[in-house]
């Protein structure tokens, strides 16, 4: 069913004023013709939000008359009072663990829908401890990971599923996930999240088997098979023949996955098997690039885990929160994915091949997450999807409706029988 919560506003936008938050302001105020949603933008700087009211003004001129709604993430009277205005809060405040906290209890405490674009897994674990079981008791649906962490992942290997179902009457007991095309860039409020997560580890050494258990956010978390350790090294994929490198959201994506499948009831099995990679091609040019990016990605860690080298970083080299790829290089940005399942058909009796396709225009990061995430909004917003609540994932709280209404948005979302 759809959302019941009687609210002054459907959508609340906190997070305004950051550079992901004006991007989704952009988004929404961009397409109101087709949702004509009651919004507000939030944040806790009247100026800066005024600025970003008159910005919007220049797209839509009714846009400034937007309602601004003033609130302080360490206040939860005041956190209180801002989710009891709507019936779904968009959360662009990041790093998560030390902005996202409050929030979400005030959203668990009313009834609150709430959805963002988090890719720490430790915060993630966090609020599944902490609120899980009194969602499920409010209503409030805490839908993590909707940006391009993790739903090219989740929602493409359930329309994966959902294509091995219709066509084949089974399911894949393993999808492996390839990016194969991606080109963006980093915002600041990206990388504060990494080095939050660094430092996190090192102040709390606990959290580092949170953050490499393979099973880190299922409901009860259970320890993983070798094989589904994520890839360390350059590797020769046995299905494609390419080359294939680490994916740096791996050690997201694989757990959102892993929790849907388990959220679900698992129809996937309870053996499900799901690994991510990037993918760099054939011959000796894909070997060169993959083990390029592989070098990098592990100096990159390596250097980051050093704290004086991690300080001159984020002060010199990295862009600062609030910083971000321009308007040129969103536009240019684009990334494409491809899912390889199989598993046994009931209707042959044969193990079956699927491919499926996950693709969008727009710098993946920003561009493709702005889309990704006011589109997730609208949806617990707007569409008939199953009214459950608790600490869920993109494919458990809106399931392929979702992924009609981001095929209507412009994404790729395709499937079909991949050659014996």
């Amino acid at each position: 069913m759809a959302h019941d919560k009687k609210s002054e506003f459907d959508v609340i936008l906190w997070g305004a004023t950051g550079f992901t938050g004006r991007l989704v302001a952009e988004y929404l105020a961009r397409t109101q013709d087709t949702h004509r949603a009651k919004w507000a933008i939030a944040g806790r700087d009247e100026a800066k939000l005024d600025q970003v009211r008159s910005e919007l003004a220049k797209v839509r001129p009714e846009l400034a008359d937007l309602p601004v709604v003033l609130a302080d993430a360490k206040d939860a009277a005041s956190l209180d009072a801002l989710v009891a205005r709507t019936r779904v809060i968009i959360s662009t405040v990041g790093p998560y663990a030390r902005y996202g906290n409050e929030l979400v209890a005030a959203c668990v405490r009313s009834g609150t829908d709430y959805c963002d674009l988090t890719g720490e897994v430790q915060f993630m674990r966090k609020t599944i401890d902490a609120h899980d079981a009194r969602a499920r008791e409010t209503g409030a649906r805490i839908v993590h990971t909707c940006g391009f962490d993790s739903i090219p992942s989740d929602l493409g290997t359930l329309m994966l599923q959902d294509y091995m179902r219709e066509k084949h009457g089974g399911h894949c007991d393993q999808v492996r996930f390839h990016l194969t095309r991606m080109r963006g860039g980093f915002s600041g409020g990206t990388i504060a999240s990494m080095m939050d997560t660094l430092a996190a580890v090192k102040a709390d050494p606990s959290l580092k088997k949170v953050l490499t258990s393979a099973h880190a956010l299922d409901p009860e978390p259970s320890r993983g098979t070798q094989e589904e350790r994520d890839l360390a090294t350059v590797k020769k994929s046995p299905d494609t023949g390419t080359w294939t490198a680490p994916f740096v959201m791996a050690s997201v994506n694989t757990r959102v996955v892993r929790r849907s499948n388990a959220l679900l009831g698992y129809p996937w099995g309870r053996d499900f098997f799901y690994s991510e990679v990037s993918d760099f091609g054939p011959g000796p040019k894909g070997f060169a690039l993959a083990a390029a990016t592989t070098a990098g990605l592990g100096g990159f860690m390596a250097v980051s885990n050093v704290e004086p080298v991690r300080e001159l970083l984020e002060k010199h080299v990295l862009p600062a929160p609030g910083q971000g790829p321009s308007a040129t290089v969103r536009e240019r940005g684009l990334f494409e994915v491809k899912l390889l399942g199989e598993g046994q058909s009931p209707k042959s009796g044969q193990r079956v091949k699927v491919e499926g396709k996950v693709a969008s225009k727009g710098d993946p990061g920003y561009a493709a997450t702005a889309r990704m995430l006011a589109e997730s909004a609208l949806c617990l917003a707007f569409d008939t999807i199953p009214k459950r609540g608790g600490v869920l994932t993109p494919a458990s709280a809106m399931g392929m409706v979702l992924v009609e209404r981001l095929r209507k948005a412009g994404m790729t979302f395709e499937a079909h029988d991949r050659a014996a």
